[in-house]
């Protein structure tokens, strides 16, 4: 019997392998922008023409001489990689030579290019596998302008299988806005049928550059961490000698790129993390849909990195909305494989353990009051509500004979000072660049919750707290959280301890029945900080409003409650000398 299994064609193969690589319009630009970005590129111009199939993208990168230009789309041919072990340690967007050779299997492909330095550039046009079938000398500026047309040609049934043109120019904006994060220095200008689409400026940082993708933010709801980290112990680190190879000038200037980049590895022995979120109590989402993660130049899936973002961003937030959040991670190439997934989205994180803790503790630097990002921006609009609400009729509470307590007798410059409580709900605090009111009630649940957290402590109660008429359910529920309960009669039940925060409230068993209806452990905790946190409408001295502000400056999580609620609104002196307007000059500011 005659042998069933045969090699394939080479041209299959090539077919096979070119629509694992370019699937899309999308991937055509990825990839070609991707080429752009090792090159050195600054500026990038995206030129789309979706219903001719036909894409151009020119930047000012490094450029290549004649003999790169005749070798660039032959079969997995690259300037970034030289033998298998360069796989472990890969600086580049690129690495496979696979892009170009995949589009001369599905397109018609054309590249023009000059070198930094050179005096001529090049055109050429590429056949099928790659093969050079015209070149010609051509007048072009240092770069390279690279142009597929006829995409999916020779694959009629491709083309009928992908989204409409909507969605595809969808995905294009998508995939141009998740590279532009990754690397904000760089300007991008996008045309449409010769018409220009939209742009995109460079910025000195991502969190400077993300509000021109999320219009509706702005850069003040935003807070922007940088740190150098130390790589895990057991890292086998790159040494000056084991770098790739730099014979390419493609090459030279992509790693000169990454190195001099905010986001590239600061040295061998640390890594850095770029780290930009939304704050609580100012932006979110109905969706979990900016949740991003990039490493080393590019974004990709990782679910246990977005796990650990919005695990950090529990308890901060309303129900059913998620943070903005945007993590970059330059770290050691051999901390990666990138050979999951084709389209490199997907990666192997080696010691994943270890970079889950710091992108917590980023997040909680992140999410923290402290010296360094007291100072916020504050919109005059609201700065116009306070002083409308302040109109409604209200008291106030100051004691000027006794200002210095035991816990603010001299503040440090970026400390708050309790200085009055307004409405019995209110204090107004004042720091080194303007004031704030904190809601008492919220602030001090947030004080109480992460107490809860950290030390859930049942304490015996006598006489014991009874209750009546509690459903199987309500005592399982009590049982899983802990408390000891047990029949006492008909219909009644006897709680022989409770949580510490109840033991000195006098509606202690309403707090236990509300704790019956149902909820996981932390659910409870926020229940118990709610019942006992103090109440709005009580009245403070400066001592105890005092506390209140430093336990709560001390929290992970100062900016919202556990329910998502902002705790306080912050005045800067900047905006209330605009609001008084304190820089009119007497006398000319009244006609005089």
């Amino acid at each position: 019997m005659a042998s069933t299994i045969q090699a394939l064609p080479t041209e299959v193969v090539y077919l096979i392998t070119a629509g694992e690589v370019i699937d899309s319009l999308a991937s055509v630009v990825r990839e070609l922008v991707e080429n752009s970005l090792d090159a050195g590129a600054t500026r990038i111009v995206v030129s789309l023409w979706p219903q001719q199939w036909r894409i151009r993208v020119a930047d000012n990168g490094c450029g290549m001489n004649l003999d790169d230009l005749q070798q660039a789309a032959t079969a997995h041919s690259t300037s970034k990689i030289r033998s298998s072990a360069d796989l472990w340690k890969i600086n580049s967007l690129g690495f496979r030579g696979e892009a170009l050779h995949s589009l001369t299997t599905l397109a018609d492909l054309e590249i023009l290019s000059r070198p930094l330095g050179g005096n001529l550039g090049w055109r050429i046009i590429y056949g099928d596998g790659g093969k050079v079938v015209q070149v010609e000398a051509t007048a072009i500026a240092p770069g390279t302008v690279v142009t597929v047309s006829h995409l999916f040609g020779n694959c009629s049934s491709r083309r009928q299988g992908l989204p409409t043109t909507a969605q595809q120019m969808k995905a294009v904006q998508a995939t141009i806005h998740q590279i532009a994060l990754c690397h904000p220095r760089v300007t991008w200008q996008i045309l449409q049928n010769d018409r220009q689409w939209f742009t995109i400026s460079p910025a000195a940082t991502t969190g400077q550059l993300l509000p021109q993708i999320l219009p509706q933010v702005r850069q003040g709801d935003l807070q922007e961490v940088k740190l150098e980290i130390p790589n895990p112990l057991n890292s086998e680190l790159l040494t000056p000698n084991s770098s790739l190879p730099t014979t390419s000038a493609s090459l030279r200037d992509a790693t000169r790129t990454l190195s001099t980049s905010p986001h590239s590895a600061l040295s061998t022995q640390h890594s850095a993390l770029n780290l930009v979120v939304g704050l609580p109590d100012r932006c979110h989402r109905h969706r979990p849909d900016w949740v991003r993660v990039a490493i080393n130049g590019r974004m990709v899936k990782t679910p246990e990195l977005e796990q650990t973002i919005l695990s950090a961003f529990h308890r901060t937030l309303p129900r059913d909305r998620y943070p903005i959040c945007f993590l970059h991670l330059a770290i050691s190439p051999d901390q990666i494989n990138w050979n999951r997934n084709p389209a490199k989205t997907e990666i192997y994180l080696n010691e994943i353990i270890y970079w889950q803790e710091q992108i917590t503790q980023a997040i909680n630097q992140a999410l923290s009051i402290s010296s360094n990002n007291l100072k916020e921006a504050v919109h005059t609009t609201r700065v116009s509500k306070l002083l409308k609400a302040a109109e409604a009729k209200g008291s106030y509470n100051f004691n000027p004979q006794n200002p210095k307590t035991p816990n603010s007798s001299l503040p440090t410059p970026n400390s708050l000072k309790a200085v009055a409580q307004v409405s019995n709900t209110y204090i107004v605090a004042e720091h080194s660049g303007g004031m704030w009111l904190v809601e008492q009630h919220i602030a001090h649940e947030r004080v109480l919750y992460e107490q809860l957290c950290d030390d859930w402590q049942l304490v015996p109660v006598e006489p014991s707290i009874i209750l009546y008429q509690l459903s199987p359910a309500q005592v399982l529920q009590l049982q899983r959280i802990g408390l000891e309960i047990e029949p006492f009669g008909e219909q009644l039940w006897a709680v022989r301890n409770i949580p510490a925060p109840l033991q000195q409230r006098d509606d202690c068993a309403e707090a236990i029945l509300e704790l019956s209806w149902g909820g996981d452990l932390q659910t409870a905790q926020v229940a118990v900080a709610c019942r006992s946190a103090i109440r709005n409408g009580t009245p403070m001295n400066q001592q105890e409003m005092q506390i209140l502000l430093d336990n709560w400056q001390r929290t992970r999580n100062p900016r919202t409650c556990p329910h998502g609620r902002p705790i306080y609104l912050s005045l800067e002196e900047s905006a209330l000398a605009r609001f008084f307007r304190r820089n009119w000059v007497i006398g000319k500011s009244h006609g005089i």
